[in-house]
């Protein structure tokens, strides 16, 4: 079973970080500002692993995203793994949706604007 950590080990922050600059920077990103809000698996990454798992939220949405990180700080490579890529090429589990804080201000937003919101659940995805 994967481990998900909403918590950021320190040794991985300055690859994480990277990784989400080149997110933002990427076309995939659509101009949105987003961030980690969770990691996949922090132990393998610690052993010695140049793959990061993050689960990345911005704007309307949230996307469990892969990266091959390599190098050193002010020197990152990074690049995305593609699906096809991933052992099983299985879609992210329920489990792998956002911590509770990621969207916390949205259904304000939205009700400030609307005169009701509905709120459809989908086989544990949001």
């Amino acid at each position: 079973m994967q481990d998900v950590s909403e918590n950021i080990p320190s040794g991985l922050q300055p690859r994480v970080e990277a990784a989400l600059a080149w997110f933002n920077a990427s076309a995939d990103a659509q101009n949105q500002n987003f961030q980690v809000t969770g990691i996949i698996d922090p132990d393998e990454a610690l052993a010695g692993s140049d793959e990061l798992r993050l689960i990345l939220c911005g704007g309307d949405r949230c996307e469990q995203r892969s990266f091959r990180v390599r190098g050193e700080i002010d020197s990152w490579a990074v690049e995305p793994i593609e699906e096809s890529e991933e052992e099983g090429d299985k879609k992210p589990l329920a489990k792998l949706d956002p911590p509770p804080g990621a969207r916390s201000g949205w259904i304000d937003r939205a009700l400030s604007q609307h005169s009701f919101v509905v709120l459809l659940f989908y086989r544990g995805f949001w």
